[in-house]
């Protein structure tokens, strides 16, 4: 099988082509290599290439800069999106695009399914969803994955900021009144990777159904829920029992109201711009049901990460 990803050089591209380089035939493309805003780009490197699975996990993520490069945003969110659903319905070839829980408005206080209505409230959202839906509208077997609070090793997420504060200071604070769930990039790398074998030629031959049921929006976080503060505090924790020097080993509590403060606090923007969804938390029970298989809990994917990539420091 022949894949290409779309992002190789960020958190989850890169995962991506670590675990699919052992068992595929695997082409990837970062930034500086493919431009999404470019829409000539686009054609010439994607368009004469030969694949079977096209993977995107680019985007335009900087939620508070979305809000003042609105066409840049649709650019790369949705018209980018479109014209890849378009290539691979050319080739015969299936797209796989990662999308967000961005895409709600956070009103709902149970996990969201791929049934609930998307309400975005931020120019990131609202071009995210306007990719899923450009997708959708282009005929074939083409797959949305939405996912949230994405962390791995291959670059820097929360979690990380958060330890590097806790090892240098004494307190650390973080937000406790939004709600969503951190998602392990190698579990959606494993998670993906069956989701590749059923659409091999022997798979599709044995159990064509169910490849096929395998297309529309899906949604796969590890399980759970937490605020950044609980899961922040978890991985001091953890972080406490593997091993790892830090000095801060309790994580204080701030309001959404205080965001401004905590991104100056981690090196961030002073403006805190955009709206972002209170609760996100993504229901994976759809994709239970169909590959017969639940991931794991967020807190555990946590420890696994930082017993694997902090302990060894």
């Amino acid at each position: 099988m022949k894949i290409i990803i779309i992002g190789a050089g960020g958190r989850l591209g890169a995962a991506l082509m670590r675990e699919y380089r052992r068992k595929f035939e695997v082409t990837g493309f970062n930034h500086a290599q493919l431009d999404l805003s470019n829409r000539d780009q686009i054609s010439e490197r994607i368009g004469t290439a030969s694949f079977d699975v096209l993977i995107n996990v680019a985007a335009f993520t900087n939620v508070d800069l979305c809000e003042t490069q609105r066409d840049r945003a649709f650019h790369i969110n949705a018209e980018a999106p479109r014209l890849l659903a378009e290539i691979c319905r050319d080739k015969d070839a299936k797209l796989i695009h990662f999308s967000t829980d961005y895409v709600f408005d956070g009103e709902k206080r149970e996990p969201y399914t791929e049934e609930d209505e998307a309400n975005p409230i931020s120019v990131y959202g609202k071009s995210k969803r306007a990719g899923e839906e450009n997708i959708l509208v282009v005929k074939g077997r083409h797959l949305v994955v939405r996912v949230s609070w994405v962390f791995g090793p291959d670059r820097p997420s929360f979690i990380d900021r958060l330890i590097e504060r806790a090892q240098e200071n004494e307190h650390v604070d973080a937000i406790a009144d939004k709600f969503s769930t951190p998602t392990y990039t190698m579990d959606i790398a494993e998670m993906l990777g069956s989701i590749l074998d059923g659409w091999s030629p022997r798979a599709l031959a044995s159990d064509g159904l169910a490849a096929r049921r395998l297309q529309g929006i899906l949604h796969f976080a590890n399980t759970g829920e937490c605020t950044w503060q609980e899961y922040g505090q978890w991985a001091l924790d953890c972080c406490q029992e593997f091993g790892v020097s830090i000095k801060a080993k309790t994580v204080g509590s701030l309001e959404l109201k205080d965001m401004t403060r905590l991104r100056q606090g981690y090196g961030g923007q002073a403006n805190w711009v955009a709206r972002r969804p209170v609760y996100s938390v993504l229901s994976s029970a759809r994709y239970t049901e169909l590959t017969g298989t639940s991931p794991r809990a967020w807190r555990d994917a946590v420890a696994d990460y930082i017993r694997r990539f902090y302990s060894k420091q």
